[in-house]
């Protein structure tokens, strides 16, 4: 009895080995190029990666209806390094085209509207979450008319659908029409719970991005019901060329609507903190309205004002902004026309400006300090030097001060961090939490790499299989093979050795024993 006990439990624990071998393996990887790509996009499934080959795709990429799942979703991708995959803009289309998707990361690739009108990088339609779009470079998306005209509609990210859980991440958007646009003009399609990191928004005609404003939320589709946070972090927001320049189309680098009156969504907050917005020749750097907080970034205008808060569509509520850098030759910080059931406040900012801070009286003006736009070269390195030379950092003995009481602000993500990352003790008004020389990143026209911060580790590469012998070569035209493998279209992106080896092994095993138990 206890030999055939003892063969059962190895049996069963073979065969389970086995199966779990197998569920494992169901991703797959496929090799695709301009000639297959679009044959393969409707075979994805959970976890599967589309490996896009280096070249020009011309037929750009639809994807309807794919959806991934919670730690496994589908990933398109181009090469991570070397030559690019481009999806060249066509007039009927945009360039990428989510609708009714999720779990689905897009990634690596150059999107070249080619200068037509009207077509954006990428657009959602339906109802979309849980998408990622990381290391995008997206070019050529402004029409060609000119930046005082409606081309400012063609985009470089855009959402015309409920939209949650989003992740836009380390993209470079290049002379768009606007940059990105999430929401619907008329606020019936709501962008919630987003992160938007460390990206390039650069030289748009219209808005580096907009975020739209948020009527009562639809019910029963699956958005998040609780307070949630829309974050945006470590971007650099660029507007000193190609900008729009009439009063009808001059856009601020940056504008924030409103979340819903009431019900879902109305606790709703952005936190923006960790930018650097640089240059508005017709409109503020920023403008922003209902709640936000707004902290530790640098602003610089040569040719205006850097933050308005006001009312837009509707009013600001709850707001705090604290320990940002501000240069500018007209305004640096506006607070105005709020509602005076929510609180205000400005808290230990640098205001370099000919008028360093407007606020309205029921707004907390604590410990910021205030000077004319001239004299802040008698308190920063280099505030007015070039990209890649500006530095904004303090000089020794003139931003730090009383240790500031910060009990209001631990509410927020990263309040104690500073722009470089660094651990704040309370002393420095500004952006920066050190005087002297610059440790950290200095402005410039590239993507801010991220401070203090270990980055995301690579994806596991699928295990080596057994050497085998090499398959013969598919005929040409044939449905792509997996990435990694060498095996068919349907077999796992790790060729199936690992599930081999094991049934391999147990059925090796099996004679021992089974001679085991003849005794």
């Amino acid at each position: 009895m206890k030999t055939s006990a003892l063969f059962h439990q190895a049996f069963w624990c073979l065969f389970l080995s086995v199966a779990v071998v197998h569920s494992s393996a169901n991703a797959q990887i496929y090799s695709a190029n301009p000639g297959n790509y679009l044959s393969l996009i409707d075979n994805l499934a959970p976890g599967d990666t589309l490996q896009l080959d280096a070249g020009n795709y011309a037929e750009g990429l639809s994807l309807r209806n794919l959806n991934g799942s919670a730690g496994n979703p589908i990933i398109i991708s181009g090469p991570q390094d070397g030559s690019v995959a481009t999806i060249l803009g066509r007039s009927c289309c945009n360039s990428v085209q989510l609708e009714n998707s999720s779990y689905l990361e897009v990634k690596n690739l150059t999107l070249d509207g080619q200068g037509i009108a009207y077509i954006d990088g990428v657009n959602a339609r339906g109802i979309t979450h849980h998408i990622t779009l990381d290391g995008l470079l997206i070019i050529n998306h402004g029409g060609s008319a000119g930046p005082d005209s409606d081309h400012q509609l063609t985009v470089g990210i855009s959402t015309k659908g409920p939209a949650w859980d989003w992740v836009i991440r380390n993209n470079t958007v290049i002379g768009a029409g606007t940059g990105v646009y999430l929401g619907n003009s008329d606020g019936s399609e709501p962008f919630v719970r987003g992160v938007i990191e460390n990206n390039l928004f650069m030289n748009t005609l219209g808005y580096n991005m907009q975020i739209k404003h948020q009527n009562a939320r639809p019910q029963g589709i699956g958005l998040p019901s609780g307070d949630s946070r829309t974050i945006i972090r470590n971007n650099v927001f660029i507007k000193a060329e190609n900008g729009s320049s009439s009063a009808s189309w001059a856009r601020p680098n940056l504008l924030l609507g409103y979340f819903p009156d009431s019900g879902a969504g109305s606790g709703d907050l952005y936190e923006v903190y960790g930018n650097f917005f640089f240059q508005n020749p017709n409109e503020a750097l920023f403008q922003g309205e209902g709640n936000l907080a707004l902290y530790d970034n640098l602003f610089v205008n040569n040719s205006g004002n850097a933050i308005n808060i006001q009312a837009h569509k509707d009013v600001p509520r709850s707001v705090s902004v604290f320990h940002n850098t501000v240069v500018a030759s007209g305004r640096a910080l506006r607070i105005s026309d709020v509602d005076s059931r929510f609180t205000q406040r400005a808290i230990g900012n640098a205001l370099f400006a000919a008028i360093p801070l407007s606020l309205s009286s029921a707004v907390i003006d604590q410990d910021n300090v205030t000077d004319s736009y001239t004299n802040a070269i008698n308190c920063l390195v280099n505030p007015t030097g070039t990209l890649g030379e500006i530095d904004l950092f303090p000089l020794d003995n003139t931003l730090d001060g009383p240790v500031i009481d910060m009990t209001a602000l631990q509410q927020f993500d990263d309040w104690d961090i500073d722009f470089n990352g660094v651990s704040r003790n309370g002393s420095y008004r500004g952006a920066y939490a050190a005087s002297g020389v610059n440790p950290g990143w200095i402005p410039d026209a590239t993507i801010k790499p991220a401070a203090n911060t270990a980055p995301e580790p690579a994806p596991e590469p699928a295990p080596e299989p057994a050497p085998e012998p090499a398959p013969e070569p598919a005929p040409s035209g044939d449905v792509a093979s997996p990435a990694t493998g060498g095996g068919s279209a349907g077999q796992a992106g790790s060729g199936g050795g690992g599930a081999f080896d094991t049934v391999s092994l147990m059925f090796l095993l099996l004679p021992v024993i089974w001679v085991r138990r003849s005794k």
